[in-house]
């Protein structure tokens, strides 16, 4: 079977409960992805994005999971 990329793939990924809050660390894919837009977000200047980065990357250094809100913006950031 062949790997699944793009849009299909971005939507499985930090499937977090309801309440955002409580539970495991987040997915490791959503964490890879705020570190890439963290380096765009900073060349062009992008607060909110630098800090929704920066919330994902604690979350997973505190092994909690990220806010959905947070997690959605880091995902959807180069579309």
């Amino acid at each position: 079977m062949l790997p699944q990329f793009g849009t299909a793939v971005r939507k499985k990924i930090n499937k977090a409960p309801a309440a955002d809050l409580g539970g495991g660390a987040p997915e490791k894919a959503s964490v890879d992805a705020a570190w890439l837009v963290l380096e765009a977000a900073n060349d062009l200047g992008d607060q909110a994005a630098i800090e929704a980065c920066r919330r994902v990357i604690d979350a997973e250094l505190n092994g909690t999971v990220a806010r959905s809100a947070d997690v959605d913006l880091v995902l959807g950031y180069f579309r």
